[in-house]
């Protein structure tokens, strides 16, 4: 941090407003430097950041260490965000250097056609500005929010969760230090490296400096950023993900989808929170899969019919429908057909992520058409709605909202378009 911030963060009285003024500014400058940079040179910043953290790996890890001690009182899920690894850590390295890999949107210019009065009309795409990023957990994310908004051009402002802060400050040492070997301004991507919570009071209100927020974190942080912010919000509220088995399913494709979405990690938002299974195929798939979930730990709550299969099934609750459990539970209800399972998802999601399991291709293009969520599955996993498994490099979050931007956000997702209008002395007459 500038000495400005340094004597900011000093005072008596902390002034949450006061710093966030500071931060804000320096961002809007680096803004104007970044939006001109060309691809080369961020490319190169992205890169060298790569390096950096991989020889930090052992500081990053021992930061990562000291977060997770004072942590240890958080349940196991929001341990798992937290925590990182040699392996995470190298995931983090792999994300920027694959971001640098990507094409680059900025100044792309595209529909430039010729109109009656002999003037081209197009659309160039060109940075946001500001893009203020609040997160809990996942260090991950400093890594991979970096990287997205230096490759398009942005400055970011950095709020990660205070159980994460020493783990996040020794992350944005490495950005900062690529920043600077690259000559791009240090002050492009900023971490706030106090746990004061005014802070994101602070951040909230101040439009003149943040063009727009992302945030990511748990019901509260969302809700609170979505009521109180005085700029524009890309964001997803919850992700309550439904697998359809339809009557047409493979068994085996079925199996290994349903587990996968449920198990290969409990605590994101793209992982299944509700199995539904069309009757006509429920003694063909369900209790084998209940007996894969049971050997792996995972309550289950399901309907009448799913109770009788199994004895360690307990009755869900209407309130089970609506949840987002972000750990090794899971709802199951049995369905007549894929109406029925269209009216579940509609009635009960979120508008995340949804699945059907079929080998019909007129129920596939039914599901496909009328569920409304950001991401349709069709014999896949819901785990794979994720930017780096969508080809977007790291991802910024995922937008349930239809405006701007839907799904994993990526590059594009963060910049925006301007008209261009071409003549040669043309005048209107």
């Amino acid at each position: 941090m500038s000495g400005q911030v340094d004597k900011v963060n000093r005072a008596k009285n902390f002034d949450s407003s006061a710093y966030i003024d500071v931060i804000g500014k320096q961002a809007r400058a680096a803004a104007v430097e970044m939006a001109r940079s060309s691809t080369r040179v961020k490319n190169a910043a992205l890169n060298l950041i790569a390096c950096n953290i991989e020889r930090a790996e052992p500081a990053i890890l021992a930061a990562n260490g000291k977060d997770l001690a004072a942590a240890d009182k958080f349940e196991e899920a929001m341990l798992d965000r937290l925590r990182l690894s040699p392996e995470r850590i190298a995931a983090m390295a792999a994300g920027l250097r694959e971001v640098a890999e990507l094409p680059d949107p900025v100044g792309e210019t595209t529909g430039l056609r010729y109109r009656p009065s002999g003037i081209q009309v197009g659309q160039m795409r060109v940075p946001i500005g500001v893009v203020g990023i609040i997160y809990e957990s996942r260090p991950n994310v400093t890594a991979d929010a970096a990287a997205l908004c230096l490759k398009s051009g942005n400055a970011a402002i950095l709020r990660g969760g205070s159980e994460a802060l020493k783990s996040n400050a020794a992350i944005s040492s490495c950005i900062s230090e690529g920043l600077r070997e690259a000559d791009l301004p240090a002050k492009a991507v900023q971490v706030l490296d106090v746990s004061d919570r005014a802070v994101v009071g602070a951040l909230l209100k101040v439009p003149q400096w943040v063009d727009v927020l992302v945030p990511r974190g748990g019901k509260g942080l969302i809700e609170r950023v979505s009521r109180d912010a005085q700029m524009p919000v890309i964001k997803h509220l919850d992700g309550v993900c439904h697998v359809y088995i339809d009557a047409a399913a493979d068994p085996n494709k079925a199996f290994d989808v349903a587990l996968n979405s449920k198990t290969q990690r409990y605590g994101t938002c793209n992982t299944m929170e509700t199995l539904l299974v069309a009757r006509p195929i429920v003694e063909l798939v369900l209790p084998r899969l209940i007996e894969a979930y049971r050997r792996l730990d995972v309550e289950l709550r399901g309907c009448t019919v799913a109770k009788k299969l199994h004895p360690d099934v307990m009755l869900a609750s209407e309130k089970d429908w609506y949840e987002e459990y972000l750990a090794p539970i899971l709802a199951i209800r049995v369905v007549n057909d894929v109406e029925q399972a269209i009216k579940h998802i509609r009635k009960y999601g979120s508008k995340h992520t949804d699945c059907i399991v079929t080998e019909d291709f007129s129920v596939a293009r039914q599901f496909t058409a009328e569920v409304d969520s950001s991401s349709v599955m069709v014999n896949a996993s819901t785990r794979f709605a994720d930017g780096y498994e969508y080809g977007l490099g790291a991802e910024i979050g995922i937008s349930t909202d239809k405006f701007h931007a839907r799904g994993p956000v990526g590059l594009l997702g963060l910049t925006s378009q301007k008209w261009i209008v071409v003549g040669d002395g043309h005048v209107r007459d």
